[in-house]
């Protein structure tokens, strides 16, 4: 498989994940009437700073999966990469379809723990392309905090 095959499939997961989780967030009433602490970012910067984050993040991949040594190494990889889509997607899920933001606080800890893998796995194949997954980590660990803020005030 050439490098721009590689790049391809990247790129479809990646819009594969953020278009099921654009279907799982329902911005309803319900949403708009949650207190929200002032800090929050304002809901037009959450479509720029996911499509960064997802260009990133199969950039990263494509970058790791090329400096996998064998076979072993790119499962490990794959199995990874996703299971941290399937997170992903679940916490909009659990947040705007089921409306439970409180277990999507619980989720977004496990959320968190699968990006720092992420960034051990790719950066342990290739450097750069751990670096290139902490705006990931750290976006997941700010809408963590965000999240933990919307189940206090709304407790």
């Amino acid at each position: 498989m050439s490098r721009w095959q590689r790049a391809a499939w990247a790129a479809a997961v990646a819009v594969l994940t953020a278009g099921l989780g654009g279907l799982a967030t329902d911005l309803s009433p319900w949403y708009y009437a949650l207190r929200q602490p002032p800090w929050k970012p304002p809901d037009w910067l959450f479509g720029p700073a996911w499509t960064l984050i997802y260009t990133l993040s199969a950039t990263a991949a494509v970058l790791a999966w090329e400096a996998c040594p064998n076979a072993l190494q790119r499962r490990r990889l794959l199995l990874a990469l996703l299971i941290n889509a399937l997170l992903n997607i679940a916490w909009s899920w659990l947040f705007f379809s089921l409306r439970r933001p409180d277990w999507a606080r619980i989720e977004s800890v496990v959320l968190i723990a699968s990006v720092a893998l992420l960034m051990w796995l790719a950066g342990r194949q290739r450097p750069l392309a751990g670096w290139l997954l902490l705006p990931y980590l750290l976006w997941v660990g700010f809408a963590g905090w965000l999240n933990c803020a919307v189940v206090r005030l709304n407790a």
